[in-house]
């Protein structure tokens, strides 16, 4: 029979799963939060969840457990399981029914308070020694119901009037398969689909981020403050460093990348006086504050500083505000792909056909060491390289210099082997003014 304990608090689920089942680098024996019954509780819970899906090694350090998911085989997202477990007494399950019941029929503007209580008396008359539901008590769930969206009310005079929310309108069953394993939030998705007729998903993904859901609950907080214009406390936990760090932030825009679908926050941040990423699957608790009222003016400079994040740092590892890139790829005349590739992955960068076989890519960044990757994916083409942060600059040469000494190209000079000229010619970037202080783009 399954584990079928249900969930309390989320987000300590949320860290298990991670910690030792997404991540899969902690044992037993590095658990020493509580005692190891707990380990074992919490282990059974989230094992009856993802059975389907666990796999097992063995390290010197003791028996490491980790998640193994083929999309071929699993189009839905497993870890829905996780939300779809919810805590609840026998006392919440039969006031849920009673009440829906009672609600199904109504017409605007529905039953009071007085008269959901006298049907609910109505109700259980005919089962002696049934419990019963003080004012209070429901009072507090048709409350919770509104919240939801459930339960509509509407007042006159003193007396408020409850009915039920008109079922939502049906959503094609292939567009809810597409939302809910692609988009932020794609949980609610989940949960629609889940009320309406099955059908089989039409959708297979190469690359399938399943691991985002478990933080749905920060992100739909996240969300509503954006909506609101409100500020945020956000308590965030650094993995390596086991700490943890508070501060008061306005969120402005949620960053998901494309590459390896990690979901960043760009936030203004009142103690370093700057916008900032900070990384959702760090953020432990997120609590809303008030309306901030100079949020348009935060939200205005992120977007004049957008044309210079490549990803989502707003700081170079420098120091300098902005940096210069620029790389010449080559290609024979049977490989314009490569300068269709340039023109479909430049972004807010310059390409510049120099010839039939070179073309320029160029931009000005904030941090240039983001655009590394996707340069190495030209190596062998490249013939020009130039950044104008030196320390990027050196590292850059360096590692292209062991590259050719291990494959014995050369003599293994790095700056021979990455043939990167001079970093004194590269244009002056840091001529760009500071967005962050109000500075206008030129």
């Amino acid at each position: 029979m399954p584990y079928s304990e249900l969930v309390k608090n989320f987000n300590k689920i949320r860290r298990y799963m991670r910690d030792f089942y997404v991540f899969g680098f902690k044992s037993r024996e590095d658990f020493d939060a509580k005692s190891t019954r707990t380990y074992d509780d919490e282990r059974r819970r989230i094992e009856s969840w993802l059975s389907d899906y666990m796999q097992f090694r063995q390290t010197p350090d003791g028996k490491i457990v980790s998640i193994s998911i083929d999309s071929r085989s699993g189009k839905h997202n497993p870890f829905y399981k996780a939300w779809k477990t919810k805590s609840f007494t026998d006392g919440d399950i039969t006031l849920h029914f009673l009440l829906m019941d009672i609600l199904a029929e109504t017409v605007p503007p529905g039953l009071s308070l007085a008269e959901i209580l006298g049907r609910i008396d109505d109700y259980l008359a005919g089962f002696p020694g049934s419990r019963t539901f003080d004012e209070s008590t429901v009072r507090k769930k048709l409350k919770e119901y509104q919240e939801e969206g459930i339960v509509l009310s509407e007042k006159k005079g003193k007396i408020v009037s409850y009915r039920r929310a008109e079922d939502p309108v049906r959503i094609d069953p292939q567009t809810l398969h597409y939302f809910s394993e692609v988009a932020p939030l794609g949980v609610i998705g989940a949960y629609c689909a889940d009320k309406q007729e099955k059908e089989e998903s039409h959708f297979a993904f190469k690359h399938h981020y399943i691991t985002s859901v478990m933080d749905s609950e920060i992100l739909c907080v996240i969300f509503d403050a954006i909506a609101r214009r409100n500020y945020v406390t956000i308590r965030t936990f650094m993995p390596k460093e086991k700490s943890e760090r508070e501060g008061i932030f306005v969120p402005l825009q949620v960053r998901v990348s494309v590459r390896s679908g990690r979901q960043h926050l760009m936030a203004y941040s009142y103690s370093s006086r700057n916008i900032i990423p900070i990384r959702i699957d760090h953020i432990d608790t997120v609590k809303m504050g008030d309306v901030c009222p100079e949020f348009e003016k935060h939200r205005k400079t992120l977007d004049n500083m957008s044309p210079y994040i490549w990803g989502v740092s707003t700081h170079s590892m420098s120091g300098m505000r902005m940096e210069h890139v620029e790389f010449t790829v080559s290609y024979t005349d049977e490989e314009t792909f490569i300068q269709n590739r340039l023109l479909r992955e430049k972004r807010f960068g310059t390409v510049e056909e120099l010839d039939k076989n070179h073309s320029r890519f160029s931009a000005d960044v904030y941090d240039s060491s983001e655009l590394v990757p996707w340069i190495r994916t030209f190596i062998g083409r490249l013939t020009d390289v130039k950044f104008s942060n030196r320390i990027l600059d050196e590292k850059f040469r360096s590692d292209i210099g062991k590259m050719y000494e291990l494959y014995g190209i050369g003599e293994g000079d790095p700056a021979d082997a990455a043939k990167v000229p001079d970093v004194a010619k590269v244009p002056d970037a840091a001529k760009v003014p500071d967005l962050q202080k109000g500075g206008e783009p030129t």
